[in-house]
């Protein structure tokens, strides 16, 4: 049986896989040098991981649904409705408070984090038989959902999702050894079960594997093991944002002939990548620099006026890039998530 790869060995290899790997060892190998990072270059930080990486992300969607003319008349209704929808709801949700608002949202983010994680794992097991298709999934969730479990019942950790106190806290040691027992079994369940069905069939689902894999690494050692601000934003956005840019480049671009791309064919033709992400980045910083001018003013100081009487509008229509992200990655992979 040929390993199901999405676009080709080489690259699925090197910015699907690799990712969560790299970012790994980085971290083993230059803590120190890291925590150097994180104190004295927290700008460049912000600008390479979370800008360049964790929102340009966000709008590669765009390549996958707005920017195709047949995705978009295909979806039409819910791609102009859902926007107008997440606007209306994120005024809802701030008339409660930032709080609240920025809570919901984080846990919506938690869940979209999640699901893309077994969404990778399912398109590379399309190929296997769904009988046993729920040890998979079992696998994948204990992968992601341990690390979330005992971050919410555990002390109060370093780092955030958004924003300071946007999960709800219980300390609960007994309840995370319980959790802790249980993840560990099925990580060995896993590893017995792949070697048995290894030798087995003589086939192992390199892809697949790696996927898992990567998400045990990244999740366990960016949320349980290191309790770094740095070290979970390298971990958390690098393992996420690079596979899902590379998806949309490889899948929606690189992949399809020039007659299916209309005027996208662009973006195969003339350097193809650099033209793609180069629009990515311009958006996403266009982007942060209204978050940082109108609400956060960390980074730039651009301004000296007051918007924080119209923050009930601003932040939920500067979040609705990042809220449609989360819900439309539901419907758009639906048919090959499976």
């Amino acid at each position: 049986m040929e390993q199901p790869w999405i676009h080709k060995a080489k690259t699925d290899s090197l910015f699907i896989l690799l990712p969560s790997f790299l970012v790994v060892t980085i971290v083993f190998l230059f803590q120190q040098q890291l925590q150097e990072i994180e104190d004295k270059y927290s700008f460049y930080t912000w600008l390479f991981l979370i800008v360049f990486i964790d929102v340009a992300h966000v709008y590669a969607t765009l390549f996958k649904t707005y920017f195709v003319a047949s995705e978009f008349q295909k979806r039409k209704k819910l791609l102009i409705g859902l926007p107008v929808l997440c606007f209306l709801i994120g005024i809802f949700l701030f008339s409660f408070g930032s709080g609240i608002f920025w809570s919901v949202l984080a846990y919506i983010a938690v869940f979209h984090f999640i699901r893309q994680q077994y969404g990778f794992m399912r398109l590379y097991a399309r190929n296997e038989s769904k009988k046993w298709a729920w040890i998979d999934n079992l696998i994948i969730y204990n992968a992601t959902i341990y690390p979330m479990l005992y971050w919410f019942l555990s002390a109060p950790r370093k780092f955030n999702w958004f924003v300071e106190n946007e999960f709800i806290h219980f300390h609960e040691p007994y309840l995370i050894s319980i959790l802790t027992w249980i993840y560990a079994s099925i990580l060995v369940f896993y590893i017995i079960r792949t070697i048995y069905l290894s030798l087995k069939t003589k086939y192992f689902n390199i892809p697949k594997n790696a996927i898992i894999v990567g998400t045990i690494l990244s999740w366990y050692f960016g949320i349980v093991y290191f309790n770094n601000y740095l070290i979970f934003t390298l971990l958390n956005v690098v393992s996420h944002g690079i596979p899902y840019i590379a998806l949309i480049y490889l899948n929606e671009i690189d992949k399809k002939p020039v007659s299916e791309l209309n005027w996208l064919f662009y973006f195969k033709q003339f350097k193809g990548l650099l033209l793609f992400l180069i629009v990515l980045l311009f958006i996403a910083f266009s982007e942060e620099y209204l978050w940082e001018i109108l609400v956060w003013n960390e980074q730039f100081s651009g301004t000296t006026k007051d918007f924080s009487n119209w923050y009930f509008l601003i932040v939920p229509l500067l979040t609705v890039p990042q809220f449609t992200h989360y819900l439309l990655d539901g419907f758009i992979w639906k048919s090959k998530k499976g």
